[in-house]
């Protein structure tokens, strides 16, 4: 990754630090963008401007480049204001990891109009803001590039009571398959990563443990950490974000150069139908 220039949305802290972390390691200079702020139908606390700090102090400690910024990725102009800035201080964009994400819980019929509007706008359309904002610039410049997507193991399966995530998931990978062709004859790669569960501040909290434990009062990261070898077949537990970002740093580099219009779970084989017991 010597050489290049990553973003990467939602870098405040959990999958997307880790993102930037791991390919400042191998080289990249960092753009790193998040909104900072709660959303008012998640069920699990945002990330602040104090956590984006910390990204950005991580990745200076490796010796990169880093612009650290707060933007909306369901505001366009807001994107394009930072890529611009980016452009300006690096001279180009090499890869994009559309990582920002929120999640939720409720069956389809019982969700708040809402909760389903603000799921798709940040998941889906937030995504796609995000890479609209940077493929002109990538087309320009004529070198290629690499685009992936955090997605999910719900965007290739279906997930009851997580209707409106599992629906924008889906559309992360149509819309990463879609670019895959429109985007080949420009050498631009397009992929997707699809996790199973992380140990991010995104779903291992005290709301969202409780969500997977409703039986216990308050249900510690241990107990937690065994439903999730429950929901696998390997016994892993929580998945380290790293791992998640060294699948990222995979289809960003040059290792992948012939790879385009995947999907790449990082599950623990969570998708695998039937676990021996």
């Amino acid at each position: 990754m010597a050489g290049k220039v990553a973003l990467i949305t939602g870098a405040a802290r959990g999958m997307g630090r880790s993102h930037a972390v791991r390919l400042a390691e191998e080289g990249a200079d960092i753009v790193a963008v998040d909104l900072c702020a709660d959303l008012e139908t998640a069920p699990h606390p945002g990330a602040d401007s104090q956590d984006l700090a910390s990204t950005k102090q991580l990745v200076e400690q490796l010796g990169q480049r880093v612009i650290a910024r707060q933007a909306d990725t369901r505001n366009l102009k807001e994107l394009q204001s930072v890529v611009d800035e980016a452009i300006a201080e690096f001279g180009h964009i090499d890869v994009v990891c559309a990582n920002a994400g929120i999640s939720g819980f409720g069956f389809a019929w019982e969700l708040a109009e809402e909760a389903w509007q603000e799921m798709i706008d940040v998941n889906l359309t937030g995504s796609w803001k995000t890479v609209k904002a940077v493929i002109p610039h990538m087309i320009e410049r004529n070198e290629g590039g690499s685009i992936v997507f955090i997605s999910s193991v719900s965007g290739l399966i279906g997930v009851p009571t997580m209707a409106h995530y599992t629906a924008s998931k889906h559309g992360v990978v149509g819309l990463m398959r879609a670019l895959a062709v429109e985007l080949a004859q420009y050498n631009i790669r397009v992929n997707s990563v699809n996790p199973g569960n992380v140990d991010t501040p995104m779903v291992n909290n005290a709301t969202m443990r409780k969500i997977y434990l409703p039986e216990v009062s308050d249900p510690t990261p241990e107990a937690a950490n065994n439903v999730m070898k429950e929901m696998s077949a390997l016994p892993t537990g929580w998945i380290d974000p790293r791992e998640i970002s060294d699948a990222v740093l995979y289809l960003a580099s040059d290792e992948a150069r012939n790879i385009t219009g995947i999907t790449l779970p990082v599950d623990a084989g969570m998708m695998i139908p039937n676990k021996l017991q």
